[in-house]
């Protein structure tokens, strides 16, 4: 089985890969050299999602739910756990979130013509932007000398599209907890607690269509009918 995570910025967004370009950014995004294309690691996004999954966990385990054994099977089945055996390792397998496929084929071709009519550097221009910020001193307002910081980020309205597979296909358990988790996901790349990478993430089949909701429903009547 196939499964599609699709995502939406709802803002701008730096999917950071943890340096720099001298004389232009501090913080420089990922993205593939040979076309400029911006996209976020599948292992970030698994982490992401991860992260999501052990907060719902957290709260339903505060609340007693008797649902939380089989969502925790569900979980360890999505995610892995802890270990050094193959059978703590995940039986999901999660891509790097990429613009989708139409775009990204279109802009190869021009990148790859000869001549080229499209540069990397053009392309990663065209779906970035460079933000700029200060440090202010608290006591007189002041910007603090030396703390002029860039970033590059990727532009709100930017979709993403994340495969997902799988070792063995997931339950009915294991898409609901994983749509739960979508859900959860508001998110996403550096300074996302100070207004950046906010998003919007749904769940589809390998058909393209969305399952979100109605996996969803299958958490909230696991979730009800185990505290019933």
């Amino acid at each position: 089985m196939r499964l599609e995570i699709h995502l939406k910025l709802k803002s701008d967004a730096t999917f950071g890969r943890g340096d720099g370009v001298a004389g232009l950014v501090d913080e420089e995004v990922e993205y593939d050299v040979e076309t400029g294309l911006p996209f976020l690691r599948g292992r970030t996004l698994k982490g992401l999602l991860a992260e999501e999954c052990a907060n719902i966990l957290f709260a339903l385990n505060q609340q007693n739910s008797p649902a939380c054994a089989r969502l925790e099977q569900a979980a360890k089945f999505l995610f892995g756990q802890g270990g050094s055996t193959l059978e703590d390792d995940a039986l999901m397998h999660v891509g790097a979130a990429l613009l989708p496929q139409e775009l990204r084929n279109a802009i190869e071709v021009d990148v790859k013509s000869d001549p080229p009519r499209l540069k990397p550097v053009e392309v990663l221009e065209s779906l970035t932007a460079i933000r700029r910020q200060t440090a202010i001193d608290e006591k007189t307002g002041a910007p603090e000398e030396g703390s002029l910081r860039s970033m590059r980020v990727v532009l709100r309205d930017t979709p993403f599209i994340a495969r997902l597979d799988f070792d063995r296909d997931p339950d009915d358990v294991a898409k609901a907890l994983l749509a739960a988790c979508v859900l959860s996901l508001r998110r996403a790349g550096t300074g996302r607690n100070r207004g950046r990478g906010r998003l919007t993430a749904r769940l589809r089949d390998e058909y393209g269509r969305d399952i979100t909701d109605h996996c969803f429903q299958d958490f909230q009547q696991l979730v009800k009918g185990a505290s019933s």
